[in-house]
């Protein structure tokens, strides 16, 4: 038994080392937390307050030479962290900055050390003192708030957040919108449209995962490097194509509170991706890919109403899909019932969801003649009322790749 010696002093190294790299560890852990609890306990601040906030560029320029990312987005969210602390107070003032400008574990040891670069001594130089009054007026401040019974009574009223009405507009029904909450609806909508349905293609790509089918030729040109040894494998699998997306709104009178949002979703659909086609009905089809593409939505929107002629009036669902059937999807025949021909869309098209803003009360249920003969053709019923549920749409059309 030669070897068991040397295998217990291997096993008693490896065991050596490992309590050093936890010792080590937890000697620079107790240092940071020391670098941290010294830069936000110093001593003498209350002289900070005139010229704290032009101390916040310098700030974000050292930590930036150390590696942090931080830019004016960050540097602006600092300036309001320190308009709602006490500018006075060291500690508020390292806490506030720290949670605008770290946005990783890794940043904060930078920041505390940074912090006191920059904020060390007791009284710091106004490094704005080179600047003319004019120019030092016309930079942002934070002021030393007034102490005790001086202070005036501070207006908790809460204010909305910047993104606030973006949230708001997501749940508000479609009906309820104003013009202006259309316009602003819009860019959500736009960003919605990007995500669509895919499929597998039969063409393949190269990849670096692993996987069945093995790329020969890459693998041979790769053996190349090592004397023709086959020490890297290299893959390929299916690519991802845009599946066809047929998009169909009702213009009907009864769908007039959202057709509009509906139809600028579609538009938003076709002016950004491929292989989409828009169609709108009411008492007939009427195709309005041509007319919804562009980027400017108020004419092409302007342009889809011109040619719908039956725009706020009857509906018959069944013939409008009879004639999709029929001239678009590859059907035959004239068929009179919307079962027939919701059966024969069901056959032609990979999925199919069907939007109705009535399904959004969760009391509803599909009692009327022509939902009950849809609805065993109908893949997903989603409300299509409102902003969350297109988004939930699009997570429906993403999650269905095959």
């Amino acid at each position: 038994m030669p070897d068991e010696p040397r295998i217990a002093s291997g096993h008693a190294e490896i065991a050596e080392k490992a309590r050093e790299n936890v010792a080590r560890r937890a000697r620079a852990a107790d240092a940071d937390e020391r670098t941290i609890a010294i830069a936000a306990t110093a001593t003498d601040f209350s002289g900070m307050g005139d010229h704290l906030s032009g101390q916040v560029a310098r700030l974000a320029a050292v930590m930036r030479a150390s590696g942090a990312r931080v830019g004016l987005g960050e540097v602006l969210a600092a300036e309001r962290a320190l308009a709602a602390v006490d500018a006075s107070n060291r500690t508020e003032v390292f806490f506030a900055l720290r949670a605008a400008l770290c946005s990783t574990r890794a940043e904060l040891n930078g920041f505390a050390a940074a912090f006191t670069v920059i904020f060390g001594a007791e009284h710091a130089p106004d490094p704005l003192d080179d600047l003319g009054e004019i120019a030092k007026q016309a930079l942002p401040r934070v002021a030393v708030p007034p102490q005790g019974d001086e202070a005036p009574a501070a207006d908790l009223t809460p204010a909305p957040a910047a993104w606030s009405e973006e949230e708001l507009l997501r749940e508000k029904d479609f009906a309820a919108y104003t013009d202006a909450e259309r316009a602003m609806a819009r860019r959500l909508l736009q960003r919605i449209a990007l995500r669509g349905p895919q499929r597998r293609s039969r063409r393949t790509v190269p990849t670096k995962r692993r996987r069945d089918e093995h790329d020969l030729r890459a693998t041979v040109r790769a053996s190349l490097r090592h004397g023709g040894e086959l020490l890297e494998r290299r893959y390929r699998e299916q690519a991802l194509r845009p599946r066809r997306l047929v998009l169909i709104c009702d213009v009907s009178g009864s769908m007039a509170p959202y057709s509009r949002m509906l139809l600028q979703y579609m538009q938003a659909c076709v002016a950004a991706r491929a292989r989409v086609e828009a169609f709108a009905f009411g008492t007939r089809l009427t195709r309005v890919t041509r007319e919804l593409r562009g980027r400017d939505s108020d004419r092409a929107l302007a342009r889809a109403a011109a040619a719908v002629n039956d725009w706020s009036g009857g509906t018959r669902i069944g013939e409008a899909i009879a004639e999709l059937n029929r001239d678009r999807c590859g059907g035959r025949g004239e068929p009179e019932q919307l079962a027939e021909e919701m059966a024969r869309l069901e056959r032609t098209a990979y999925k199919v969801i069907w939007l109705n803003p009535l399904a959004a009360d969760p009391r509803y249920e599909p009692l009327t003649r022509g939902m009950k003969a849809a609805m065993p053709h109908v893949d997903r019923l989603l409300p299509g009322n409102s902003i969350s549920s297109l988004e939930a749409l699009a997570d429906l059309m993403e999650a269905g790749v095959a």
